[in-house]
């Protein structure tokens, strides 16, 4: 009852395109799990500083759809390739939602984008009490002045004299100059870090907001085939 019979040469058409979004699809999926991974593991350290964790939250949203993605390709390639009516209407309604989603955590990245700038100072200011206090906190600082070579959110001068390790220069990993004795630009990063933070969540923000949305696109084009694959098998 489900199955399809024949179909006229458009109706192929659709089924055959179906197919090869679907392909697309599931690597549109994969590019949207590895950039959201690799920003949530590897570029998130400075997420700690920040009380609004909007940034982390839309990027969990994408790195889910984009796993989801991958599997629902699957079952679009079966119902296509199968010509099964209630696998497409399955299909349909999943990457709907999916779609949906993905569109709205793309947008999500581009609004925190521009977002950042007017908390982020205020937010990081915020975080210097707990240096040493709570441990993340310090692993927070310590990684983002460490990675962007900063000190402090405007200047070194934030922490009043009581410059964590992590403001020394890095000779390499393991080894820094003595700043705390000697602060001067030879020895300790002068530069603060909010200007370099928020430049580098904005940059995140538009590697993963821009793999959502152009997974979205596709999958669009994947729903208007399904749906009409689905009225053209009988």
């Amino acid at each position: 009852m489900g199955m399809g019979g024949a179909m006229d040469s458009c109706g192929r058409c659709m089924k055959f395109s179906l197919i090869c979004i679907n392909v697309i699809t599931l690597v549109g999926g994969a590019l949207a799990l590895g950039i959201g991974l690799w920003v949530w593991t590897s570029r998130s350290f400075s997420s700690t500083l920040l009380s609004n964790n909007m940034f982390i939250a839309s990027v969990a949203v994408v790195v889910a759809m984009g796993a989801a993605m991958m599997v629902l390709s699957l079952l679009g390639c079966c119902g296509a390739a199968k010509e099964v009516k209630c696998m497409l209407l399955t299909y349909y309604i999943l990457v709907f939602i999916i779609f949906v989603v993905m569109l709205v955590g793309g947008i999500l990245q581009f609004v925190f984008r521009e977002k950042v700038l007017t908390t982020i100072d205020r937010e990081m200011y915020a975080a210097i009490p707990y240096y040493g206090v709570k441990h993340e906190y310090t692993v927070a600082w310590d990684d983002t002045q460490t990675y962007l070579q900063c000190c402090g959110v405007k200047s070194y001068k934030d922490w009043n004299g009581n410059y964590p390790e992590s403001c020394c220069m890095e000779l390499y990993p393991g080894k820094r100059l003595d700043c705390k004795t000697s602060s001067n630009p030879t020895t300790m990063y002068m530069d603060g870090c909010l200007n370099k933070v928020v430049e580098f969540l904005r940059e995140d923000a538009v590697y993963v907001g821009a793999a959502a949305i152009v997974v979205a696109l596709i999958m669009l084009l994947a729903l208007i085939l399904s749906c009409g694959l689905f009225v053209k098998i009988e």
